[in-house]
């Protein structure tokens, strides 16, 4: 909206010339999600305690973690708030990308929402079903595929896939590319979702993650640099670095109540709302594979818990001491917070991987 009201402006001040650019309107975004989760957060805070709404922890946890019982929970909503308010007052809101990566998050928000309150209301950990989770997450997805494909229309790129590390290598999937994109975002959002188990974990690999992203997304956008590069230049999508440093911001702003020990937990309104937003992200920058590298320790996460499901139902034994992997380096005898700072350190190096990739081709 200010970028509407402002763009005019240069016309005849010359100073407002310097909110054209994409880089500028990016660290405002930034700057302006994380002031918005700083100021609000205390007031939601107090109002999610006033609504008691409170975290349920589940009962086949680590013992010790139900000294968290009663915490506020659905903090996510300061995340989201934060992010959507920064993106429609400094992006472009003429790009479609725009819409449809605020418009996908959002609808993850809503199925996280909707479970949240149902726990809350129910004063115990089950929410949706595994099967109304997973029916809405589909359809969200659907919605989403058919959009960035829309977005994309007539470029060559449009429901295809590109493959890292190859020079101008794009796969079209026809009809599979939506399957495709339900896929990725489905993983994207409930591996997100399984590795918010500690104070600041999640938040804290989200905000690297998306800082990744917002560098993608800006060289995709960027012709010559897209061309240097030898990667999928894909028109507009630079833009989508509004809403990517967004939630970066928002991710930091978070985190400043969400450290140990936590003042409030995110819920699945946050977790599933920022895996996929990240996972649209990606689909949008035609950078869905590299996901699995740059997201890689959100995808250990969700690998622990399907080993050790598997290996139960086989052999009848656990492989971790508990899943998601964070639990089993708890049971191990890391503190809270080792875990937290050293899994952070494995995101960001997995982040830096990602970027890496952009010189091998």
């Amino acid at each position: 909206m200010l970028y509407w009201l402002i763009q005019p402006l240069s016309n005849t001040f010359i100073g407002f010339n310097v909110f054209r650019y994409l880089t500028f309107r990016t660290g405002l975004a930034i700057a302006t999600a994380f002031f918005v989760s700083l100021v609000a957060g205390p007031w939601l805070i107090t109002r999610l305690r006033s609504l008691q709404v409170r975290q349920v922890i589940r009962e086949e946890g680590p013992e010790h973690h139900h000294v968290k019982a009663g915490t506020p929970t659905m903090g996510g909503l300061l995340i989201v708030g934060s992010f959507t308010i920064s993106t429609l007052l400094w992006a472009d809101l003429e790009n479609h990308y725009i819409w449809t990566v605020l418009l996908v998050t959002l609808g993850f928000a809503a199925i996280g929402l909707t479970d949240d309150w149902l726990k809350v209301r129910r004063r115990q950990n089950l929410g949706l079903t595994t099967r109304q989770k997973f029916l809405l997450q589909i359809l969200v997805g659907v919605v989403g595929a058919l959009m960035a494909r829309a977005a994309a229309e007539p470029a060559g790129h449009a429901g295809a896939l590109a493959v890292p590390f190859l020079k101008d290598v794009l796969l079209p999937l026809g009809f599979f590319f939506i399957p495709f994109v339900v896929l990725v975002l489905i993983g994207s959002s409930n591996a997100v979702n399984l590795t918010d188990g500690l104070d600041g974990l999640a938040v804290g690999a989200v905000a690297v993650a998306a800082a990744t992203y917002t560098v993608f997304v800006y060289v995709a956008g960027h012709a010559r640099i897209a061309e240097y590069l030898r990667i999928v230049s894909v028109s507009g999508a630079g833009e989508v670095a509004i809403f990517t440093g967004a939630m970066a911001g928002a991710a930091m702003g978070f985190l400043w109540f969400n450290c140990h020990p936590a003042q409030v937990f995110m819920g699945d309104v946050g977790s599933l709302a920022l895996g996929g937003g990240i996972g649209i992200v990606a689909v949008v920058a035609k950078q869905e594979l590299l996901l699995v590298i740059v997201g890689g320790l959100f995808v250990l996460e969700a690998l622990s818990v399907l080993i050790q499901v598997a290996s139960f139902k086989l052999r009848g034994k656990r492989v971790f001491r508990m899943a998601p992997l964070h639990h089993h380096f708890e049971l191990l005898g890391w503190a809270e917070t080792q875990v937290v700072m050293r899994f952070w350190i494995i995101a960001v190096v997995f982040a830096l991987a990602g970027l890496s990739t952009l010189k091998l081709r």
